[in-house]
């Protein structure tokens, strides 16, 4: 179980909210519904689906890091 004031539970919170808002940018019922305004709290979201689609490599290779340090490590 993570925190979300802890350093490695703010990471997981992030991670996995790029990894939702990319997901959200390619269904495209949900994009205009959601994603369609940059600005204010939805750009939040926005800026989140563009860091997931356009480093989705990094994103990745995140997410496996931290599900391995999230499992065994900590």
């Amino acid at each position: 179980m993570t925190n979300v004031y802890s350093l490695d539970g703010l990471l997981v919170f992030g991670l996995l909210l790029v990894c939702t808002c990319a997901y959200v940018r390619k269904v495209p019922r949900l994009r205009a519904w959601l994603l369609g305004e940059p600005r204010g709290l939805w750009g939040l979201f926005y800026k989140a689906a563009v860091i997931g689609t356009r480093l989705h490599v990094a994103v990745a290779i995140s997410c496996v890091l931290m599900a391995f340090y999230v499992l065994v490590v900590k």
